[in-house]
């Protein structure tokens, strides 16, 4: 049968937020304690003291550490680059589509503005500047569009080579924003480059945190 501990282990560690908290003790472990006890009571199918639980977490955060590596990985803080005056546009794929996404390279000579695509199993995104956005939107006029966001702004972050073998990189960045509320609308990323799409209203306040991290 499972024990308070081990139970105690589960609900934890199932949450990389809890963890990470614990292990740098921000967490009150009593108040923890409370709030997870009915959880454990249905896991173990009976009541349990809370004293109980209190010391299954005290053991647990003796053993949790804080995780640095991601940091070190980082000889020199990164450059960081923020774009305005974006949007975005989701469609639903088609044949005519791959054909149209060259005729909307074309407009991207020398890579002047800011440009991606994201191809999925059933639907497309195209993420790009403004001043390119009524030739796009001429070009996919016939196409079927899910959804369009507009008045965003884009956060860059040069990755090191060692991050695409690095688990957890894209977590390093991802939970203080989430901590923090940041709504991120999209996630773009290559080898080398690991990029955030946000609300112009969130980007200030994303690249303060995300700077923060290196200081």
């Amino acid at each position: 049968m499972i024990t308070v501990p081990e139970a105690t282990n589960t609900i934890i560690k199932r949450s990389r937020y809890l963890t990470e908290a614990m292990s740098k003790g921000f967490i009150n472990n009593s108040s923890l304690a409370r709030y997870i006890k009915p959880e454990l009571e249905e896991m173990l199918l009976k009541e349990i003291n809370i004293s109980s639980v209190i010391m299954a977490l005290n053991r647990l955060q003796k053993n949790l550490k804080p995780q640095s590596k991601y940091k070190n990985i980082f000889k020199t803080k990164p450059t960081i680059i923020i774009r305005s005056n974006l949007f975005e546009i989701n469609l639903i794929n088609s044949e005519a589509l791959i054909t149209k996404y060259s005729q909307i390279l074309s407009f991207n000579g020398g890579q002047k503005f800011f440009l991606t695509f994201s191809k999925g199993i059933s639907e497309s995104t195209i993420i790009a500047s403004n001043d390119i956005a009524s030739q796009i939107k001429e070009i996919l006029k016939h196409e079927k569009t899910i959804s369009e966001f507009n008045n965003l702004s884009s956060i860059t972050i040069n990755l090191p080579d060692q991050s695409v073998v690095t688990p957890g990189i894209f977590y390093f960045f991802l939970k203080s924003l989430a901590w923090e509320g940041v709504n991120i609308i999209e996630i773009v990323s290559t080898a080398s480059e690991f990029t955030l799409i946000l609300e112009d209203k969130d980007v200030n306040k994303a690249f303060s945190i995300l700077k923060s991290l290196f200081n």
